[in-house]
């Protein structure tokens, strides 16, 4: 069996058992806090619990227990952190100027809104779903990423249940789990750029009293258009002035013709700023 046939196979059972095992997360939810009863530390130990299918199919594609940086969580953090806090200047900007600041959001609710969403979901989804595809077999960035997106953006159709806001909310997070996913691979498969980018864009819609769903209203977007615009603009002139590449382009749109890479990129090997 050759390795894109097999990784595909294990990323789409590991993925499939997480996605089963994920429909009964306020379960386990429930069971954790029961022992432990500190509702933050249950709400971290229910993601990583779900995660498990994750975990062990990562190991098996790359018969290592050293998973993380198959993950791409060894890239240069404050490199992400950077990055991802330049991106999202214009929503927090806009979110001064035009929107009051949300006093009833609790420490415990920025916690499992910003920081939680935005880790886990870039790990499973952008650093699992995607990336185990697009870096570690042949195939290219559009079958890589199409499976993911659909799925990350139906996850959030609970927000509404008016169906032009649910296409809206659908449209809007499927382009941001490509976004997240292109920010992934453009900035050297370090997944802090689309963590810190997703947590910050989720704090922003928080702290300020933005919009009930994922969809926002007309200033809103306004800003969250020039952030998106902001990060692949910066990517691109970034890139280019550094005289690299980019990863993808329509040589690898839909299939590589290069074998993709066996190892994960080494800790400080990240491209930096």
């Amino acid at each position: 069996m050759n390795k894109t046939l097999r990784t595909s196979i294990i990323v789409i059972i590991s993925f499939s058992a997480y996605y089963a095992v994920s429909e009964y997360f306020v379960n386990i939810f429930s069971a954790i806090d029961l022992l432990i009863n500190f509702r933050i530390i249950s709400y971290i130990l229910t993601y990583i619990v779900t995660g498990i299918p994750i975990f062990i199919g990562t190991a098996i594609i790359h018969k290592d227990i050293k998973i993380f940086g198959y993950l791409g969580l060894n890239g240069n953090f404050v490199t992400g952190f950077l990055v991802a806090g330049l991106f999202t200047l214009p929503m927090f900007i806009g979110g001064v100027i035009f929107f009051p600041v949300n006093y009833k959001i609790t420490i415990p609710e920025i916690i499992k809104l910003t920081i939680c969403a935005g880790f886990f979901e870039e790990l499973y989804f952008r650093g699992f779903l995607f990336g185990q595809l697009f870096r570690y077999t042949k195939l290219g960035f559009i079958p890589s990423i199409i499976l993911g997106a659909i799925l990350f953006a139906t996850g959030h159709l609970y927000q509404s249940s008016d169906f032009s806001v649910i296409i809206g909310i659908f449209l809007t997070t499927f382009m941001g789990a490509v976004l997240f996913a292109w920010l992934y691979v453009e900035w050297n498969y370090n997944l802090w750029a689309p963590i810190l980018m997703h947590f910050l864009m989720n704090l922003s819609w928080e702290i300020f009293s933005v919009s009930e769903n994922a969809l926002g209203g007309g200033t809103s977007n306004v800003f969250r258009g020039l952030t998106i615009a902001t990060a692949i603009v910066v990517t691109l002139i970034y890139k280019k002035r550094k005289g690299i590449s980019l990863d993808v382009n329509r040589r690898t749109l839909w299939w590589r013709l290069t074998p993709a890479p066996d190892q994960p990129v080494p800790p400080n090997e990240d491209s930096g700023m």
